[in-house]
């Protein structure tokens, strides 16, 4: 009785591309596409108002994304949608002083 094998892809974390685009550029650019083409998809300069705004935003990201790292679109977006402060605390009552413990702290108020 033999073993059966089959050969594997060396690959297997390679990212998902199409013609050099990530998916998510791909959904912004059909999305577009596709809104602008609903717009203005009966009008007579339809190639300059739904083809020409497609087509620069594909270069646009393919210019702009060259040399940064995966899901690179997602992650700034989610960036602009954050405030603009962050805290480490849900509230100031929160914090205590460093090296004290909450223990600590309670010995110090029963006294």
């Amino acid at each position: 009785m033999s073993l059966r094998t089959t050969s594997v892809s060396k690959c297997l974390d390679k990212k998902l591309n199409l013609f050099g685009f990530e998916i998510p550029d791909l959904l912004a650019i059909f999305l577009t596409l596709s809104i602008l083409n609903f717009i203005f998809g009966s009008t007579s300069y339809k190639i300059f108002s739904v083809w020409l705004p497609s087509i620069l935003l594909a270069v646009v990201l393919r210019v702009g994304k060259k040399g940064k790292p995966d899901n690179f679109l997602i992650h700034w977006i989610r960036y602009q949608l954050t405030p603009g402060i962050l805290y480490s605390f849900h509230s100031p009552n929160d914090i205590s002083p460093l090296g004290r413990s909450k223990i600590h702290q309670r010995k110090e108020t029963l006294k």
